[in-house]
C-alpha cells in the first residue's frame, strides 16, 4: 500500500486523530463501490476506538462528489477529519472551503483528475493521480480504501481475510 502517494499522510493523519480522540467522518459516493468503501472505512476506524461517522450525499439533492453544505453540517457536528471515499480527486474547491472551516480532508478515489489540479489537503490518495506510479491504476474506489486501512493496520493479509466480501 505505501507505494501510493501521500498514503503514509493519510496514515500519519488518521493516527492524529485516533491520539487525540477526534470525531472522524468517511465520506462516500452513492453507488456500490462508494458504499462499499464506506462500510469498510467505517468499520476499520470504528475498531480501532475512534468515533467514526458516515455520509453519503443523495443523489438527487446533492449529486455526486463533495459538496461545502455536507462538509459544514460535518464540522458542525464535531467532525474534525472527512476522509471521502470514491469521490473527491476533484474537489479544489471544497478542499479550499474545508480549510476554511477548519476540517480537515483525507481524500481516497480511483477517478481521473481530468484538471490536472490536485485538491490542497492532508492526502490525496489516487492511483490515477499523474505523479503517481501504483503498478495498478485500475484499482476500484473500494481497493483504495482497503490500501489505506491496510496500511494503517500493517496487515494487509489479515485486512483482506477481514474484508474481502467488500473488497
Amino acid at each position: 500500500p505505501f507505494l501510493l502517494t501521500d498514503i503514509d499522510k493519510a496514515v500519519s493523519r488518521i493516527r492524529r486523530a485516533q491520539q487525540k480522540g477526534e470525531t472522524v467522518a468517511v465520506y462516500g459516493d452513492y453507488d456500490v463501490d462508494g458504499i462499499t468503501s464506506t462500510c469498510l472505512l467505517t468499520d476499520y476506524l470504528r475498531s480501532r476506538g475512534l468515533t467514526c461517522d458516515w455520509y453519503i450525499p443523495d443523489r438527487s439533492d446533492e449529486g455526486y462528489g463533495l459538496n461545502t453544505n455536507a462538509l459544514l453540517k460535518l464540522r458542525n457536528s464535531g467532525t474534525s477529519l472527512v476522509i471521502s471515499v470514491d469521490c473527491g480527486i476533484t474537489a479544489t474547491e471544497e478542499a479550499v472551503f474545508a480549510r476554511n472551516i477548519g476540517l480537515d480532508l483525507v481524500i481516497t478515489d480511483h477517478h481521473e483528475c481530468r484538471s490536472g489540479a490536485i485538491p490542497d489537503v492532508c492526502a490525496v490518495i489516487d492511483p490515477k493521480r499523474p505523479d503517481d506510479s501504483y503498478p495498478n491504476p485500475d484499482l476500484a474506489g473500494v481497493g483504495v480504501a482497503f490500501k489505506l486501512v491496510s496500511a494503517c493496520s500493517g496487515d494487509q493479509s489479515g485486512m483482506l481475510e477481514r474484508y474481502a466480501d467488500l473488497v
